[in-house]
């Protein structure tokens, strides 16, 4: 039995112990070498990502190095723009208000803010200066130059006429404008017209004059007639004038002043131009006393005459 049995000798056993070994380390080593690939892999991946970091924060430095110096020259434009308004706000007599900065970009945003809000205030003020000055021109003009459209001309209905108890000269009126109450109006009597001849016709009256005690009695408005050397006769409207129907001028579009000032004397200062031509039409320096679509004011009895 024994001598078939093979014979496995120390120096084999030796020899396969040493070529395990080998074949660990190899194996070891090759574990290490791809573990220090993948590791180089990785930093040559890390490497080109740094990279890649490093130029967008590079771009965005930039952008913001841009947007800083347009603010900066934003700024500067509008300290300039505002130095402007300040000198113009100053030669109008207004007090400039300055804005501060800081260099803090919350203040300076707010400063700015501010700033503009001022220069919009001041942008105003200068705006509102020049329109009153404007219209203070304008007022003035017509203050230098006064014509018929500061006169409130409007047609009123006779509802009532009775004798003037203090005067046998005058007549006291009743007459509707269309407003909540008549208007009493104190005239002188015509020789030419009855007062039963007035009661129900249609009159000019001058509206904006103001009210005063004529003998006694409150008159409010002022009743205009044609006048020549024989005769006085109440202006007439057109046929379908209503109460209240405003008399207007063609060339004159102006609005009615809300009271004639005594001290100015408007009134009297048109009179001169106030007249009936050949064909007994009422006018102001040639042009119609005129009810907008129902036609014109007349006195009938009287041509080539004065309104009064």
């Amino acid at each position: 039995m024994s001598a078939n049995r093979p014979h496995v000798s120390r120096s084999d056993s030796n020899d396969e112990d040493q070529m395990m070994e080998y074949f660990t380390q190899q194996m070891l080593f090759l574990q290490e070498k791809a573990m220090l690939q993948a590791s180089v892999r990785e930093e040559k991946k890390l490497l080109v990502e740094n990279a890649k970091l490093k130029k967008d924060i590079d771009d965005l430095k930039n952008v913001l190095h841009d947007t800083q110096r347009r603010k900066a020259a934003k700024l500067r434009q509008e300290r300039v723009l505002t130095a402007s308004i300040v000198s113009k706000t100053d030669l109008l007599g207004e007090t400039p208000l300055l804005s501060k900065t800081t260099p803090s970009e919350t203040t300076t945003t707010q400063t700015r803010h501010e700033g503009r809000r001022r220069r919009e205030r001041r942008g105003a003020a200068v705006d509102h200066e020049l329109l009153n000055s404007s219209n203070s021109a304008s007022v003035l003009m017509r203050e230098q130059k006064p014509d018929v459209s500061r006169l409130d001309l409007r047609v009123g209905r006779v509802l009532a006429v009775r004798k003037h108890p203090d005067s046998p000269s005058l007549v006291i009126q009743e007459v509707e404008l269309g407003e909540h109450a008549p208007r009493t109006v104190v005239s002188a009597q015509s020789v030419h017209v009855t007062p039963e001849q007035l009661v129900g016709s249609l009159v000019v009256l001058l509206c904006n004059v103001r009210s005063l005690k004529v003998r006694g009695v409150q008159s409010q408005a002022r009743l205009l007639c044609a006048v020549n050397q024989e005769r006085t006769e109440p202006l007439t409207p057109p046929t379908g004038a209503q109460p209240g129907d405003r008399i207007t001028f063609q060339n004159y579009p102006g609005e009615p002043e809300k009271e004639l000032n005594p001290k100015r004397r408007i009134w009297e200062h048109l009179l001169p131009d106030l007249h009936t031509d050949a064909k007994g039409v009422a006018t102001y320096k040639g042009v119609a006393f005129e009810v907008r679509g129902k036609g014109l004011c007349r006195a009938q009895g009287i041509s080539n005459g004065e309104i009064k």
